[in-house]
């Protein structure tokens, strides 16, 4: 009982700079529009690839947590997309869209006084729909997907003339997980007919190689910092006989609100700093 003791009082001064520390929380909401250019490849519906316009919403959030001294990041993005895309030949579209939901958590390093490196993992679940305009049997096709990626990402600060910039890139790569397909040829008629659960397959990088990656500029103003950036998201599968590819470059255009938030165990806990 006395080392149980001794060690509680070990744990308790151990926590009580961390909980100093987390007197003071920053947040970070960003909401971006994306304008691109979308391919749809999907040898369910079609042999051709069809490409065309896409348009998308991102809302980011971030803040930092009270672990590992403040250098552990939670990270939540949530993301709605539209396509419309055309064969070769122009005589058949494909319409898509998709929401698409990942949450993780990242380690940050600060090799040098501007830079800053993080790493770590984000899970993410994926809803979304392509439907083709000139098949009669199989016109559409449904995308159901969850997975644990690996992300890394590098943000850099940086001044000219006096003013405030921010460059981040960020690469997330699908580990393991898992996804709906029908089997090729095989109509949802048929799915609906047998059980759910025998087109659910096991994923990872040999069948389901993607990426997504996001590069931002963040231009800082006083009350209000201005976002402008690129974000190539590629989506691949090879399951069932069926290939699917999905890649859509977004420019991105938006707008960015960091908070410095005070715990109410502060006594200046009715202020909130924008």
């Amino acid at each position: 009982m006395r080392n149980l003791i001794l060690l509680l009082i070990l744990a308790l001064a151990w926590l009580a700079p961390i909980r100093a520390q987390e007197q003071t929380r920053t947040l970070t909401h960003a909401n971006v529009l994306g304008i691109g250019r979308s391919l749809q490849y999907d040898t369910y519906l079609s042999p051709m690839e069809y490409q065309g316009p896409c348009v998308s919403f991102l809302h980011e959030s971030l803040r930092m947590t009270r672990h590992a001294a403040q250098r552990i990041s939670f990270q939540q993005r949530w993301q709605a997309g539209f396509s419309y895309t055309e064969n070769p030949a122009g005589n058949a579209e494909d319409y898509g869209g998709h929401i698409a939901w990942n949450g993780g958590w990242h380690y940050h390093w600060t090799p040098l006084p501007r830079l800053r490196l993080m790493a770590g993992g984000l899970l993410g679940a994926r809803l979304g729909f392509l439907y083709n305009t000139r098949n009669g049997n199989n016109p559409a096709q449904a995308r159901c997907a969850v997975d644990l990626s690996a992300s890394v990402a590098a943000i850099y600060d940086l001044r000219i003339r006096k003013q405030a910039f921010r460059i981040r890139y960020q690469a997330d790569l699908p580990v393991v997980g898992g996804m709906f397909s029908p089997r090729y040829g095989e109509s949802y008629y048929e799915i609906g007919e047998g059980k759910w659960n025998d087109h659910v397959f096991f994923t990872h990088p040999g069948n389901a190689l993607s990426i997504c990656q996001l590069l931002t500029v963040d231009y800082h103003l006083p009350r209000l910092t201005f976002r402008i950036g690129y974000q190539n998201d590629t989506r691949q599968s090879h399951v069932c006989n069926i290939r699917v590819r999905e890649t859509n470059r977004n420019f991105l255009l938006g707008v960015v609100k960091h908070f410095s938030v005070i715990r109410p165990s502060s006594p200046n806990a009715s202020k909130t700093i924008l």
